[in-house]
């Protein structure tokens, strides 16, 4: 799995890193499943983050949420868990086909 987190007109400091690290492990079920995992944070002009995870599963299905918030902690735990529930949902979804 690959992952990717880009931040658009701020800086991610190191805490926030400390916490998006952390909110990966979330996705080591999946690991072998989904290829690449990114995440854009983006400011936006009226001080409000966008969040957008892409994720790009092994057998060619793509899947892209979005949503935001004005702090940037909550919006992050926000994103990771709709992330989640998608991902999970998929896998979920995969093995019931097999």
């Amino acid at each position: 799995m690959n992952t990717d987190v880009k931040a658009i007109r701020f800086t991610i400091d190191d805490e926030t890193q400390e916490l998006i690290d952390k909110r990966f492990e979330k996705f080591s079920f999946a690991a072998d499943k989904i290829q690449d995992l990114d995440f854009t944070f983006t400011r936006e002009k009226n001080h409000s983050f966008l969040m957008e995870g892409r994720i790009h599963f092994r057998w060619g299905g793509n899947a892209v949420i979005k949503c935001e918030d004005f702090d940037l902690r909550d919006g992050i735990n926000q994103i990771m868990e709709k992330v989640y529930q998608k991902v999970k949902k998929e896998v979920e979804k995969k093995q019931d086909h097999k």
